[in-house]
């Protein structure tokens, strides 16, 4: 079977192009296993938790007994205690058996429980394993937090850690270390102690070390996955260019990445527009696959609406950071950020708060734009004939700007100062969704966004346009922006830039104009 990129389950070598992360899993053991600790991996949806957890057991086989067990399906363990001790005892026995233990193990493992003490007898049980064995046991449960808001895991975690601290005094003979791995970070769940009763923040995993290991792939780890792929198909990509512009618009998400690579591989090849595997690999057919990834469904972005559905705070948040440019000072103990760090939509960045990646930027103000767009006058006027604006298949991006200055004289124009600034640069946005959509790209340049200031970059059939969008603040502001435009269009080696001004004086100077500098133009509307 030929090897494919995985985007479900767990990544398998041999059978999936994967990122090398073999220097990470010598960390995780050096760092945390050889020295005893307890941690849990708390990272995002699809962020490459449970294939972690596959390779490092993998790793750890030869000199430790390695107990993997998963929460995935095991709501019923955690009606009573007896029934989860019973449910542990059951699937440590499973693991027990697939690494060759003695009979005399199996057997002393295999008592039956007692129904009056069950968790005290199972961590009596799990001291004789631990005794018994000649190597060293490690517990590792994935999912960990499927069933976590309950009394009944407070138990669970509450035994693991009375062992942890006798075993620290050598009292008592336990797991080498335990790993829990889950979306949320056990040490601050939500535990319902009561049907009636208003959650509390309380749990015992506080003897758990911080795991910051980063889990993200790296420009390099992304060319190792190409690398193997490379030597399989021989395309001729430009392997660290290609790992550039996929960690560009990803910043290294897991899934994100091997997403990206197998729409290329899978879809993207093969098609009209890249007929050849050879073709999907350049920046175009990246970018194809990245289209097609903000248009398909996936459970990545169902759970992105589900959650902005559940947490109207953190949409709000995510709405003010995109579209009003704010900046919110980074405070991981701040519950909201803390939320959106957790499911993976927030990031730090020079201090504040930013979206976490190019993909999921582009896909929220997809989302909000959609919501937006019900009945809204300006996008109707665009999305009933988009093709208006392609001549001989390129995106004409001065007849853009035109019809937007008209649409938006004819019902806009009269709006107050504070409908400007709050909501102008969103009606563009709005304006350009259905005109480049199915074609183009577009993404917001997070180095320039801010309560002032917009960059668009859009990228179509290989052109790439770069819009900035202007609060006018006077005209000595407006002749510093021209500028930064002009050392924009540099950057980007354009010869040609757009600059749209938001004007809400009362004498405004409303029109087009064409600009040079330096030999680059700039084509300005003013509205």
């Amino acid at each position: 079977m030929p090897k494919r990129f995985c985007i479900t389950g767990i990544c398998i070598p041999g059978k999936n192009y994967m990122a090398d992360i073999r220097k990470r899993l010598d960390q995780i053991v050096q760092d945390y296993i050889e020295n005893g600790l307890y941690f849990t991996i708390n990272r995002a949806r699809q962020y490459g938790k449970t294939t972690t957890l596959y390779l490092l057991e993998q790793r750890l086989a030869e000199d430790y007994l390695v107990l993997s067990l998963s929460f995935e399906a095991a709501d019923e363990y955690f009606l009573t205690l007896g029934s989860l001790a019973e449910g542990l005892v059951m699937d440590i026995e499973e693991c027990l058996k697939k690494q060759n233990v003695s009979a005399e193990i199996l057997e002393e493992w295999n008592k039956p429980l007692p129904e009056k003490f069950p968790m005290r007898s199972l961590g009596m049980k799990i001291s004789t394993l631990c005794r018994s064995c000649q190597k060293k046991v490690i517990l590792m449960i994935d999912e960990v937090d499927k069933s976590s808001d309950n009394q009944i895991f407070l138990s669970f975690l509450g035994l693991l850690r009375e062992k942890y601290l006798k075993w620290q005094q050598g009292k008592d003979q336990t797991f080498q270390s335990v790993i829990l791995a889950g979306v949320y970070d056990i040490k601050t769940l939500k535990i319902k102690l009561h049907p009636q009763e208003e959650s509390k923040y309380n749990s015992p995993w506080n003897i758990a070390a911080n795991f910051q290991i980063d889990m993200s792939f790296s420009c390099r780890d992304i060319e190792s996955m190409l690398e193997d792929y490379e030597n399989d198909y021989h395309t001729g990509m430009n392997i660290h260019e290609t790992a550039e512009l996929l960690y560009e618009y990803t910043s290294g998400y897991p899934y994100l990445v091997s997403k990206i690579c197998q729409l290329a591989d899978e879809k993207i090849a093969g098609s009209k527009e890249f007929p050849v595997k050879a073709s999907a690999w350049k920046r175009e057919g990246i970018l194809a696959a990245v289209k097609l990834l903000l248009k398909e469904p996936n459970t990545l972005f169902d759970d992105m609406t589900k959650k902005l559905l559940d947490y109207p705070q953190l949409k709000e948040m995510l709405q003010n950071i995109l579209f009003g440019g704010i900046d919110f000072p980074f405070k991981r103990e701040t519950p909201i950020i803390d939320l959106g760090i957790t499911f993976g939509f927030l990031k730090d960045k020079n201090g504040f708060v930013a979206v976490s990646n190019r993909v999921f930027e582009t896909q929220l103000y997809d989302m909000f734009l959609a919501e937006m767009a019900v009945n809204n006058k300006l996008y109707m006027e665009t999305a009933s004939n988009p093709n208006q604006f392609v001549v001989s298949g390129m995106l004409q991006m001065k007849l853009v700007l035109k019809k937007f200055y008209e649409y938006y004289e004819e019902i806009y124009s009269n709006n107050d100062q504070r409908f400007i600034e709050e909501d102008g640069r969103k009606l563009f946005l709005l304006y350009l969704k259905p005109i480049i959509n199915g074609t183009g790209n577009y993404y917001i340049e997070a180095r320039t966004r801010n309560n002032r200031r917009t960059d668009i970059i859009i990228d179509y059939k290989g052109k790439q346009f770069v819009i900035e969008l202007k609060i006018w603040r006077g005209d000595e502001y407006h002749k510093r922006g021209k500028k930064q435009l002009f050392e924009y269009l540099e950057y980007y080696k354009q010869e040609e830039g757009y600059l749209l001004s938001f004007n809400f004086n009362k004498n405004k100077k409303c029109g087009i104009q064409e600009l040079e500098l330096e030999g680059k133009r700039i084509f300005e509307i003013i509205v």
